[in-house]
């Protein structure tokens, strides 16, 4: 075995026999054993006892303080009547689960990700972005009840006190094991650590499944709505591969709610089932309240962070707009405005950097440090007081400019993998920069976001057909059928309730 390691893992210099690490391992565990025992506490919804480093107050005081940090990060999404019903939904279900004391917190975070997490605490957050995807009341529950299941079984607190357990126990070894110091040995324990924490997701998952579902039940949810959520963002994540394959990129990373779940998971369908017993026969799904709620809800990019339309970047409440290079990817995100190339070798990022003040070349010159024989061109763009330098640094070449417009500090900085690359891109990276103006009113009507609508289905509509009146652009009959649950080759029935963006 050790030799099996060695060979595995490169160790080197292992100099220990395997009686000396097996006995040092025991040792370990058992100091680790010692730190669990004291560290107990009754888990709420198993009634077992957990290895926990955080007492209730210490999770609510974290939760609270990552709070401020989450709403700073993506900001809350601007719908007081979206917001009340998102919570008064959670809000029903929380009282039904196993920690019904705790104060819950419900929020609409403004990203268009795809995505539903929790803090420690109670705080629960959902994206509008998923929200778009979702055709029920009793979906939107199953996302909640999910998160909530989080909270009420201590998840987070549980794998935070098992990484802290696998650092004590790796500290101890170092401390009063001598055979157990050297890198070799130190290389095992991580594993061993690693080991201990990674066993957490897919149980951790399925857990909050079971959970979400048997609240769903008791708050007079079909239960079954868990297993459908799961099915359509599965579909959803399928799609994205498509799209990314096309576009060059990664796919995107979700969260746990589906990342862990293969298609057709039986063991999924198997938990959620423990919830049936507790379902209300006809259970309604409210599928006519929902999509009232969240006709006008934003899709995609949000205003308050500009909008991305092909290749252009248009900002209505900051005044500005420009020309990103066609077929580079725009990712827009709350801090910043990336492009890359098509090869992912060249990148242009575009951020807002505070007051202007000064002149924009001393802006430069204090915050962009590049290599001796830099070049600085102060001359404005497009009527507004401009600088741009360009030059390199330890050896990468870069090119960036300063704008100021409503005494606000705008950057535009491009670089490459290479000279070579750069070179290539050098044109399309100057103009990229130089197109920077004041939006023209003329623009101001592509500076606005994409809206979901809903609506009945009219007779001999179809997806093909209602893709051409969207913006989505060449993949809109692909994005149609995700949100109105027809993916890959479903229609649309006359009459029927349907999602469209406008």
């Amino acid at each position: 075995m050790i030799a099996r390691i060695h060979e595995t893992y490169g160790l080197v210099g292992l100099k220990y026999s395997a009686m000396k690490l097996s006995r040092a391992f025991r040792l370990v565990v058992g100091l680790l054993c010692l730190a669990l025992l004291a560290n107990c506490a009754v888990n709420p919804v198993t009634g077992r006892q957990n290895f926990v480093t955080m007492s209730e107050s210490d999770e609510i005081r974290t939760g609270k303080q990552a709070d401020a940090d989450v709403r700073k990060e993506y900001g809350v999404y601007d719908n007081p009547a979206l917001q009340r019903y998102v919570n008064d939904i959670g809000q029903r279900l929380a009282r039904k689960s196993h920690r019904a004391n705790l104060e819950y917190h419900f929020t609409i975070v403004d990203s268009p990700e795809i995505n539903a997490f929790a803090l420690p605490g109670g705080y629960i957050y959902i994206t509008r972005g998923i929200m778009a995807y979702l055709s029920s009341e009793a979906e939107l529950a199953a996302v909640l009840g999910h998160e909530i299941g989080h909270v009420t079984a201590r998840h987070a607190v549980r794998q935070q006190s098992a990484s802290m357990a696998a650092g004590i126990g790796i500290a101890l070894g170092s401390i009063l094991v001598p055979d157990l110091r050297s890198q070799g040995a130190q290389d095992l324990l991580n594993q061993f650590g690693n080991a201990l924490i990674s066993g957490y997701g897919r149980d951790h998952e399925l857990e909050a499944d079971r959970l979400g579902a048997e609240y769903l039940a008791r708050a007079g949810y079909d239960p079954q709505a868990m297993v459908k959520v799961i099915g359509i963002l599965k579909n959803q994540e399928l799609f994205d591969a498509q799209i990314a394959r096309e576009e060059g990129r990664e796919p995107m990373h979700y969260h746990g709610l589906f990342a862990t779940h293969p298609d057709n998971d039986t063991r999924l369908k198997e938990v959620v089932s423990e919830a049936d017993r507790l379902a209300q026969p006809g259970a309604d799904d409210h599928q006519a309240a929902y999509l009232a709620q969240i006709n006008g809800l934003v899709f995609g990019d949000s205003p308050s962070q500009g909008i991305a339309r092909g290749n252009r970047f248009l900002h209505g409440e900051l005044g500005f707009a420009l020309d990103f290079p066609p077929g580079w990817k725009i990712k827009n995100q709350p801090d910043k405005v990336v492009a890359s190339s098509p090869g992912n070798d060249a990148l242009i990022e575009l951020q807002m950097a505070g007051p202007a003040r000064g002149a924009p070349a001393d802006f430069l010159r204090r915050n962009i440090r590049l290599d001796a024989g830099s070049e600085l061109d102060t001359s404005p763009i497009n009527g507004l007081p401009a600088a741009v330098i360009s030059g390199t640094r330890q050896g990468k070449p870069i090119r960036a400019g300063a704008v100021y417009l409503k005494e606000k500090t705008f950057v535009l900085a491009a670089t490459a993998k290479s000279p070579a690359i750069y070179n290539r891109y050098r044109e399309s990276m100057s103009a990229t920069i130089t197109s920077f103006h004041v939006l023209q009113d003329t623009e101001r009507k592509l500076a606005k976001p994409m809206l979901v609508r809903t609506r009945p289905a009219k007779k001999g509509e179809t997806f093909a057909n209602l893709a051409l009146l969207t913006p989505l652009g060449k993949n809109a009959d692909g994005y149609l059928r995700l949100m109105n649950h027809a993916y890959p080759t479903g229609e649309l029935r006359p009459g029927q309730l349907l999602k469209t963006i406008e």
